[in-house]
């Protein structure tokens, strides 16, 4: 049987040359072409002279003040303090270290061909080994509490575990709410719409005054911990609804031709079902870890302070005073480079996993 094979996407100046046509189509789109046109002249001229021409590289807070334009030396000046936070100076290697090997592992995880059981052994090692790293305490490293940990370190400690630890178990929540035993669908469906109907803040809230109540006496839990705690049950609860979705969104015939070949419910679901649901909710899945990503800013609220909080600290120093608009664009930036990345590896996990494609 022969394949049909798609014809080749076209390439970049016939793509430019189809648009240019259409954008001086029809009096609409000519209106519309000059609109964008006269609005593109009014603003980036301006932005162009204040972000770049006027703009203050390096130098001091009055030297940025005499330039008028942006300053973007405050950004260089505080760029360590964004990453690191209040983590101790002569230690940065170790979260430099975590961070390189914290990216390793996730553009690992990106690649298909790793995608075995070796690579949950690699995780199953380095998730605690980064921590350990972090804190301290063993191996000659010196102790540092969890309180100096800070800036885009911290944001991506929170996103990656939280993300990990939320997405097996929103799985999980997602097979109970749609099982045949009666007690295991109303437990994960309590669970599910106990977390999805509060606010990650009060989550958040109850994790760091109401989870100390419910350990032993003497037992007490690092604010990390509690923050990973809640972050997860969050992204398990609204993970777990993109998944269910998924499986409804499943043909009967699939379910029946698995009980046909007589695989049992572990093998039909591991290899027929879930690799077709979480396939075709791609989209609602990134777009979720998207959102759940930006919520990271929310853990100020327990005095954890991630990248955009500890640029917003960094706006406090008395010697550089009255620039919050390059933090906030440098912040805007940084989230959204992160974020773009994630809507493209899903576009390109689409394209892979397409119905019909090999």
């Amino acid at each position: 049987m022969s394949a049909t094979l798609a014809p080749p996407a076209p390439g970049f100046f016939t793509r430019a040359a189809i648009f240019a046509r259409a954008c001086v189509t029809g009096p609409l789109n000519i209106a519309i072409t000059l609109a964008c046109v006269a609005l593109l002249v009014w603003l980036v001229p301006p932005l162009l002279r204040w972000a770049v021409l006027d703009a203050t590289w390096s130098g001091t807070a009055a030297q940025c003040r005499e330039a008028g334009g942006a300053c973007w030396a405050f950004v260089r000046e505080k760029f360590w303090f964004s990453i690191f936070g209040l983590y101790p100076y002569e230690e940065r290697w170790r979260p430099a270290t975590m961070i390189v090997i914290l990216v390793a592992m996730v553009l690992a995880s990106c690649q298909r061909r790793f995608w075995n059981r070796w690579l949950m052994l690699a995780w199953a090692v380095a998730a605690p080994a980064m921590l350990l790293l972090m804190a301290g305490g063993v191996l000659g490293l010196t102790p540092v509490a969890t309180r100096q940990w800070g800036g885009l370190t911290i944001t991506g400690i929170i996103a990656v575990y939280g993300l990990a630890l939320g997405y097996p178990l929103a799985i999980l929540l997602a097979l109970g709410r749609r099982s045949d035993l009666t007690l295991v669908r109303w437990f994960s469906t309590a669970i599910i719409e106990c977390v999805r109907g509060v606010p990650l803040i009060s989550l958040l809230f109850m994790a760091a005054i109401m989870l100390p109540l419910f350990l032993p006496e003497g037992v007490t839990l690092d604010r990390l911990a509690r923050v990973l705690v809640a972050y997860t049950l969050f992204t398990a609860a609204y993970m777990a609804e993109v998944v269910r979705g998924g499986l409804q969104a499943m043909p009967r015939g699939q379910y029946e031709a698995a009980d046909a070949l007589g695989l049992s419910y572990g093998k039909k679901m591991r290899l027929v079902i879930l690799p077709q649901a979480l396939a075709i909710t791609i989209p609602s899945q990134v777009n979720t870890f998207i959102g759940l990503f930006k919520d990271t800013t929310l853990v100020v609220v327990i005095g954890v302070f991630d990248f955009f909080t500890t640029l917003r600290a960094a706006l406090g120093d008395p010697n550089w005073l009255g620039f919050p608009t390059e933090a906030y664009v440098f912040a805007a930036g940084v989230y959204f480079v992160l974020c773009f990345a994630m809507s493209r590896y899903s576009q390109r996990l689409e394209t892979t996993f397409r119905p019909g494609q090999r």
